[in-house]
C-alpha cells in the first residue's frame, strides 16, 4: 500500500472548500473542510497497544501522513485518539466515539459472518465489536472500519433503521479517495 500524498490532499480539500464557500455539501458544515494536525508514530502505536489490535494499513498512513480528521465523508473523519472538540454537545456520534474506546471492544472479534441488510432486531452495538468508527451521516447512521476477520480494512456502514449492517467500500484508502473525487 503506497503512502498517502499529504500535501495533495489538503491542496484538493482547499479546493473543494473554495468551491464551496456556504458549506452547502453534505456534512462541510461539521468538518468545515478542515484537517487535523498528523498523529505522531508513538500516539498511533500507544493506542493499537492500549487496544490491542493494529489498525488497518491505509487508515493508519492516513492518520500518520495526512490528519486526523476531521474532513472527509459524511460529517467528517471522527478522531482517532482524542474526542471531537466540540464532544459533550450530546451528539449521538460522541457516545459512539466513548463506546470503541471501551477496554477490549476494538480487539474482540468482528461479530458477522456476511452482510446485513434491512432493519436490525436487538441492539445494534452489539454488531459493532471489532470496528471503528470513522464518520457520521447521521440519525444514528455510521460508517465504520472493521479490524479484525476475514473483512478487515473494509469500511461498512450500520443504519439500524433502514440499511442494515453492510459493506459501502472495499478499504479506507477507496472511501477516501471516493469523497475527494466528489464536486
Amino acid at each position: 500500500m503506497g503512502n498517502w500524498d499529504g500535501d495533495g490532499i489538503r491542496a484538493r480539500i482547499g479546493e473543494m472548500a473554495a468551491r464551496d464557500p456556504g458549506l452547502e455539501r453534505f456534512g462541510a458544515d461539521t468538518h468545515r473542510y478542515v484537517l487535523g494536525p498528523r498523529l505522531p508514530e508513538a500516539e498511533i502505536r500507544d493506542f493499537e497497544e492500549c487496544h490491542g489490535t493494529g489498525l488497518p494499513a491505509d487508515y493508519r498512513s492516513f492518520v500518520a501522513e495526512v490528519g486526523d480528521g476531521p474532513a472527509g465523508p459524511l460529517h467528517g473523519l471522527m478522531p482517532l485518539t482524542a474526542p471531537r472538540p466540540e464532544a459533550g454537545d450530546d451528539w449521538a456520534v460522541d457516545g459512539e466515539w466513548e463506546q470503541d474506546r471501551l477496554p477490549g471492544r476494538l480487539a474482540a472479534p468482528f461479530p458477522l459472518t456476511g452482510p446485513r441488510p434491512g432493519r436490525l432486531a436487538g441492539r445494534p452495538e452489539a454488531l459493532t465489536p471489532g470496528s471503528l468508527l470513522l464518520a457520521e451521516r447521521g440519525c444514528g447512521v455510521f460508517a465504520r472500519l472493521v479490524l479484525n476477520g476475514p473483512y478487515a480494512g473494509e469500511v461498512w456502514e450500520i443504519d439500524p433503521d433502514w440499511g442494515g449492517f453492510v459493506p459501502v467500500s472495499p478499504g479506507f484508502r477507496a472511501w477516501y479517495t471516493d469523497w475527494l473525487a466528489g464536486p
